[in-house]
């Protein structure tokens, strides 16, 4: 990213770029960037956008080849197109000769860093990947936005916020946007603040519903599932992510008996830190043949539901009733 920056920041650009990976609003916010830097002024004679499967490789060429009116650079946009995962030969082909008034920029999700067209654009130009930022990035990223604000938040009012926000920015900035609204006038935010105005993510659902399973909290796990199935979530992906949240606390078992600590076992997973914590914590609820046994089951009502054996909503409320209720004690 550095030399991202500095090829926008000096006007000195390559003749073809791909920003790619799981963090949509960097790779947006410097797609956004770069463009107005090519083409300063709002130039929309000499921007091309191709978006979506689909595209002909022959006509990206031959608007590659189009000289630019009355501007540096023609600029060439392609996004979503699939070319980094299947297809796309002629243009490994051109990246060898790419015309030097022309910038292709290329802004993907998924890329095969193995495919022939990722090494041609590396070779040729700049290959920038845009990750989920960690904890203590994202902690100074809101920080700055506070400071800018003129706002106050405690660290563990910011954990709190963090928790709710989740980890992907573009949903942080719009949380943050309404927060300062609901506290204008007022220099600190409060828990209470937060929990007013920052909706939990149906993720934070599931790791309450899980939580409360862990600690036999019955009633509370089946009324967290039954808010989920009023909000209109499906019961199988209410399943899939009950599944994958036991998986994840079968992760951390495992990885605490090899004698990881809790940032060995956030880099592993790569999950925050803040989160490998919660999930620490929750896990010390389990043993590991109960979350084997956890994850094993999840797929069995999965199999027993598509296979027309068991209802969608009755199973899943049954996986959580198994789970969450207390163990008789052995008599004597």
């Amino acid at each position: 990213m550095k030399d991202l920056i500095e090829d926008i920041k000096k006007h000195t650009f390559q003749p073809v770029y791909l920003l790619y990976g799981e963090e949509p609003y960097l790779k947006q916010q410097y797609k956004k960037k770069l463009v107005d830097a090519i083409l300063p002024g709002g130039d929309t004679m000499n921007l091309t956008i191709y978006r979506g499967k689909g595209i002909d490789p022959r006509s990206v060429i031959d608007q590659a080849e189009t000289m630019p009116f009355f501007a540096e650079k023609r600029l060439i946009l392609i996004e979503d197109s699939g070319f980094f995962k299947s297809g796309g030969q002629e243009l490994v082909d051109y990246m060898k000769e790419i015309s030097p008034q022309t910038c292709i920029v290329f802004v993907e999700e998924e890329v095969d860093k193995r495919g022939k067209l990722y090494k041609a654009v590396k070779s040729a130009g700049r290959v920038v990947e845009f990750t989920r930022q960690d904890e203590r990035s994202l902690s100074r990223w809101i920080l700055g936005m506070m400071k800018r604000e003129k706002k106050q938040i405690t660290e563990a009012t910011l954990h709190l916020f963090m928790e709710m926000a989740g980890n992907d920015m573009g949903n942080i900035q719009m949380e943050l946007e309404k927060l300062f609204c609901y506290t204008m006038g007022r220099d600190e935010i409060t828990p209470k603040d937060v929990e007013t105005i920052c909706v939990a993510r149906m993720e934070n659902k599931i790791f309450e519903m899980v939580r409360a399973i862990a600690e036999k909290q019955q009633k509370k796990a089946l009324e967290l599932y039954y808010d989920l199935l009023a909000l209109k979530e499906p019961p199988m992906r209410i399943l899939f992510l009950i599944a994958r949240q036991f998986n994840q606390l079968l992760q951390v078992k495992e990885l605490k008996n090899q004698g990881y600590d809790q940032r060995g076992i956030a880099d592993r997973m790569k999950l925050q830190g803040f989160i490998v914590r919660n999930l620490t914590g929750q896990a010390g609820h389990f043993s590991y043949e109960e979350l084997e046994a956890a994850v094993r089951e999840c797929v069995e009502v999965e199999e027993a539901v598509k296979t027309g054996l068991l209802n969608d909503q009755m199973s899943v409320e049954l996986l959580i009733v198994k789970f969450s209720t207390e163990k008789e004690k052995a008599a004597g």
